[in-house]
């Protein structure tokens, strides 16, 4: 019967994840009511499983969900978390404080750490880092490709003059998008921008932008297009689609689900 429980505890936190996903995906908003149901869903499922089965464990459950709230607010604060992202990781505190043992073992040797059975929501967190980190490596290999393909330099105009550093970054968050994508797709902000001319014989100052936000982002896209439609500079520049953490979150538990703690797995084979 316990199984029964892990089973409908995991099955609810992946129909209210893969749904904020979408959503987050679409229209870059997750509304609240998802976690005003997914929250008391999962409370009610652990409590009475943990209350029929394993008493003892209480306080351990009391203990994760207040360490993964600590983390959540923490990460929202600092800006490396929205405000779904962080109410999502604390709805996962509810609904999968430990590793479901009784449902499913891990693929990989080792995968089961002592942390993913004592905080299984960090073990979520790092195996989402770990992820959104690979796409930062997958978007670094394909512009560089492009650049080795074409011969075309990664920056130019002014753009070359721009720290290493803020290339660097533009290197592994973003990708050259025409300017008809961003105008059509309000998810997709741009990472530079441009100034007027001193004088009008000049060419226009273009400066990387490695903080996209919604402030201002409509100017910049117009600054843009206006440029590009008078020939000073191309059609294709450097943006991001910032794909929703939600996304990564969601891929994080199944890997957490299938093959462990990736960072377990991957420490412990260095270092055992």
């Amino acid at each position: 019967m316990q199984v029964i429980f892990d089973a409908a505890r995991v099955a609810v936190t992946f129909a209210f994840l893969v749904y904020a996903s979408w959503s987050d995906y679409k229209t870059r908003e997750v509304s609240d009511s998802v976690w005003i149901f997914y929250a008391p869903i999962a409370l009610g499922l652990t409590l009475t499983e943990f209350l029929v089965y394993e008493s003892s464990q209480l306080w351990l459950f009391g203990l994760c969900f207040g360490i993964t709230v600590g983390f959540s607010l923490l990460l929202f604060y600092s800006g490396g978390f929205g405000g779904a992202d962080s109410k999502a990781l604390m709805c996962i505190a509810l609904a999968l404080p430990f590793f479901p043992v009784s449902l499913v073992t891990p693929l990989m040797s080792g995968g089961l750490s002592p942390l993913s059975q004592m905080l299984f929501p960090v073990t979520i967190l790092n195996n989402t880092v770990l992820i959104a980190a690979a796409s930062a490596l997958y978007l670094l290999f394909r512009n560089l490709s492009r650049k080795a393909a074409t011969g075309a330099p990664l920056f130019d105009g002014t753009l070359a003059q721009e720290s290493l550093g803020k290339k660097i970054l533009v290197l592994v968050t973003g990708q050259k998008f025409p300017i008809a994508t961003l105008k059509a797709k309000w998810h997709v902000y741009p990472m530079e921008d441009i100034s007027a001319q001193e004088n009008d014989g000049d060419s226009p100052k273009r400066k990387l932008v490695v903080v996209p936000n919604d402030e201002g982002r409509d100017d910049i896209v117009a600054r843009l297009s206006k440029a590009a439609e008078e020939g000073q500079i191309e059609s294709k520049v450097w943006a991001t689609p910032g794909l929703p953490m939600l996304i990564f979150i969601t891929v994080g538990l199944a890997v957490a689900l299938t093959f462990g703690d990736i960072i377990w797995v991957l420490v412990a084979s260095l270092f055992g």
